[in-house]
């Protein structure tokens, strides 16, 4: 969440960093807060937050995953969820 005031200027790099660090976290409170950043850079740059999740998905935890893509349409959430990119 330290990272918005970066997401909120266009500066992506800092959150993907730290989004790699925290992927492996075994904390719920922490795969909230990653997905939820994930979500504000999709919602200033779609490709940006798509290019991470097309890496990331399979080895992110379920809840991050979930927030990152909770505003995306239903056929594309499902096709994350599924596993199928």
């Amino acid at each position: 969440m330290s990272t918005f005031h970066f997401i909120k200027n266009g500066l992506y790099d800092v959150t993907l960093e730290i989004s790699n660090i925290l992927i492996t976290d075994e904390h719920d409170l922490i795969h909230k807060a990653v997905g939820w950043m994930l979500r504000e850079i999709g919602n200033r740059d779609l490709k940006v937050e798509e290019d991470y999740l097309k890496k990331y998905y399979k080895i992110m935890p379920r809840t991050m995953l979930r927030y990152a893509i909770e505003k995306f349409p239903e056929q594309k959430r499902q096709v994350y969820l599924r596993g199928k990119i």
